[in-house]
């Protein structure tokens, strides 16, 4: 199928690794060639592919006799007609080393890896400047969504000052199955095992917020244009999300979410995950299952959320072809160009999680006798923690009972010392789960 449009140019790729999403980003250019060739006046010719299980290839190329295929990567990073290298490999090694020398060649890179861009993008992004090429990213955030793009562009002439997010699919699986099906967490987790959602042998990236943590401090670094890597952001996962926390959550009208947060005030920057209560009138609550959402808020235009699916081997196919698009749209050999580089011209200082002020949800098993709450509010009010409202609920055990409580906004480390002193009262059988309230105003 290759020059199916002869009168116009051909723009060589070269694909490292071949799983699912290369298999989808492979079925979408051949399948699309023509449609694209006119589209943008420029035929998309996959010429390489590096696989080091060549089984993985040869069932989906054997028709495709002209596509070179080989298990060592040089052989991509090495031919000089190859315009864009796509990375698929995943992880941050070897992948850094590929995608270094794809720049410094001068290839155009494009990837859907969260975790390089996360930790070491910054450096990426130099290595492209130096090189006058650049490097695309746009499926490693919320698969099909697309926000990096518009951040970089269409949303680069205002100040933004918060993003708030659900960019992990597993996890509002989870939490969604939680309430839905009234499963525990574990059995929630199993089924999204079962479903493919998480990872059988180790779902911790997931669970414990390391994906939307990176995720947010890709989004972080472009909106607020100061460098924000994976080990700045404030992470908490949804293991200790209980069945209970979210009764009481939709009892008290709210849905629980795992959230990436980022704010700029005053030149400070604040990025954070974790689950949080959200009121269930805002359009956050509503999403479910394996769907994502990203609100930005910029001062000129306003508040904007991109949804759709986060995840899935034919969304973030098409995110990455979409960054193969915006390269070959004005594709110069003798002259190439930066595409949109490094946003990141500022450096900002960090905000401690201990230093920024929420609400939060409560829930504790106290000993069920007259003083016990007046014991606590003394924790609480020498400890500068103010009290929006308390429910009090008995439990199947013999004389205990179970406290909730939500406060008015706090300095987290004022909560956290409260908290701290409250578990070691005689009358404190145990601090259950502590977890934000964010009105998302």
């Amino acid at each position: 199928m290759k020059n199916e449009n002869k009168n116009i140019e051909d723009i060589n790729i070269g694909i490292l690794g071949f799983g699912y999403i290369a298999s989808g980003v492979f079925s979408l250019i051949q399948g699309q060639k023509s449609y694209l060739a006119r589209k943008i006046k420029k035929n998309l010719n996959i010429k390489r592919i590096a696989e080091k299980d060549l089984k993985k290839i040869k069932a989906c190329i054997k028709e495709f006799k002209d596509i070179k295929v080989s298990s060592d990567v040089n052989d991509v990073l090495q031919d000089g007609s190859i315009d864009i290298v796509v990375e698929l490999i995943g992880g941050i090694n070897p992948a850094y080393d590929y995608v270094y020398k794809a720049l410094s060649s001068g290839k155009y890179v494009v990837t859907a890896n969260k975790d390089l861009i996360a930790n070491r993008g910054g450096e990426l992004l130099a290595a492209a400047e130096r090189n006058n090429v650049d490097i695309l990213f746009e499926a490693s955030v919320g698969g099909g969504i697309p926000i990096i793009g518009p951040l970089k562009s269409s949303l680069a002439s205002n100040n933004i000052s918060k993003i708030v997010g659900i960019v992990n699919g597993t996890t509002n699986y989870i939490l969604t199955r939680m309430e839905k099906n009234n499963l525990s967490f574990d059995d929630a987790l199993k089924k999204a095992q079962e479903l493919g959602y998480a990872e059988k042998v180790n779902p911790s990236s997931d669970i414990e917020g390391y994906d939307a943590a990176c995720k947010l401090a890709i989004l972080s670094s472009i909106a607020f244009n100061s460098r924000v890597t994976l080990n700045d952001v404030y992470r908490e996962g949804i293991t200790d999300v209980s069945s209970d926390d979210i009764k009481n959550a939709l009892d008290m009208g709210y849905r629980i979410k795992l959230l990436a947060i980022g704010i700029e005030e005053n030149s400070q920057i604040s990025v954070r995950v974790h689950p949080a209560l959200i009121p269930m009138g805002h359009i956050l609550a509503s999403i479910e299952d394996t769907f994502n959402a990203v609100y930005v808020y910029g001062n000129y235009v306003g508040e904007i959320m991109s949804y759709g699916r986060g995840a899935g081997d034919k969304p973030t196919a098409s995110s990455v072809v979409g960054d193969i698009i915006k390269i070959a749209r004005n594709f110069d050999r003798k002259k190439k160009g930066i595409i949109y580089g490094c946003s990141c011209f500022e450096d900002k200082k960090f905000k401690s999680i201990d230093d920024t002020i929420s609400k939060f949800y409560i829930l504790m098993d106290v000993v069920d006798k007259p003083g016990v709450l007046a014991r606590i509010a003394e924790v609480f009010g020498r400890n500068l923690v103010s009290i929006n409202s308390m429910i009090q609920k008995q439990t199947d055990k013999e004389k205990s009972a179970r406290l909730i409580f939500i406060t008015h906004e706090v300095v987290n480390k004022n909560l956290y010392k409260s908290i701290s002193e409250i578990s070691k009262l005689d009358v404190v059988n145990k601090v259950l789960s502590v977890i934000r309230v964010e009105d998302l105003s």
